[in-house]
């Protein structure tokens, strides 16, 4: 395998799962920041501006990295292998929820339908919000990305140390019984 090299110390894991529950709680609040600006919206003559992200919640999305920067930080302190299978198949879906949600976001932001001129100051910086969490998905992407090769280094050695102690156990007896035959 091409990441049995890719190996990071559980000091630097803690980190990325920290850094990963920052970027969620940070999401999480924009949200909410998101919806208090949405909800203020005066129905002009345009109607309101309900953006894509805003509509399907992609920043609430952001309870997925919490959760994973939670269990990566459990998976650094006790390393089995069901924690660290689990906590890679977050990360592995924290990987997939920034791509999707920096895709929305993308097309949120090419597409801008003009409101009616009361709501285009909350229409403009509801856009701004969106800018500022589309530069943190990279980020999360990246940590995400990082610790499950690492993940998959940890895996891939603890599954070659079992293929030889394996092998080891089998042979060992064996070569003593061949002895013991040929002895007598």
């Amino acid at each position: 395998m091409g990441c049995r090299n890719s190996k990071i110390s559980p000091a630097n894991t803690i980190v990325l799962g920290v850094v990963q529950i920052m970027i969620g709680v940070y999401h999480v609040l924009m949200w909410y920041f998101l919806l208090l600006l949405y909800m203020g919206q005066i129905k002009g003559v345009f109607g309101i501006y309900e953006p894509l992200t805003y509509k399907m919640g992609t920043s609430l999305w952001g309870l997925a990295f919490v959760i994973s920067g939670a269990f990566t930080i459990k998976a650094a302190k006790y390393r089995s292998r069901y924690m660290l299978f689990c906590t890679m198949s977050l990360n592995i879906l924290c990987i997939v929820i920034t791509i999707v949600a920096a895709s929305l976001t993308i097309v949120e932001l090419a597409h801008f339908r003009s409101v009616s001129y009361r709501n285009y100051g909350q229409a403009k910086l509801g856009r701004e919000v969106s800018r500022i969490l589309l530069c943190s998905y990279p980020l999360e992407f990246g940590i995400a990305l990082t610790y499950s090769i690492s993940g998959c280094a940890y895996l891939a050695g603890k599954e070659e140390e079992s293929f030889e102690s394996v092998t080891e156990v089998v042979e060992a007896p064996e070569t003593e019984d061949m002895s013991n035959f040929h002895n007598s």
